[in-house]
């Protein structure tokens, strides 16, 4: 039961994160000045 309930917390956690490069917020052609963002 305990490692039932781990697993579920385990997975949960991974759901959290985001996939991809991070991107500037709003529209795309509201962006002037275009640049990459560093993926902490």
């Amino acid at each position: 039961m305990r490692l039932l309930l781990v697993t579920m917390c385990c997975l949960a956690l991974v759901g959290c994160g985001r996939r991809g490069a991070p991107t500037p917020p709003g529209p795309a052609a509201d962006i002037t000045y275009p640049h990459t963002y560093p993926a902490q």
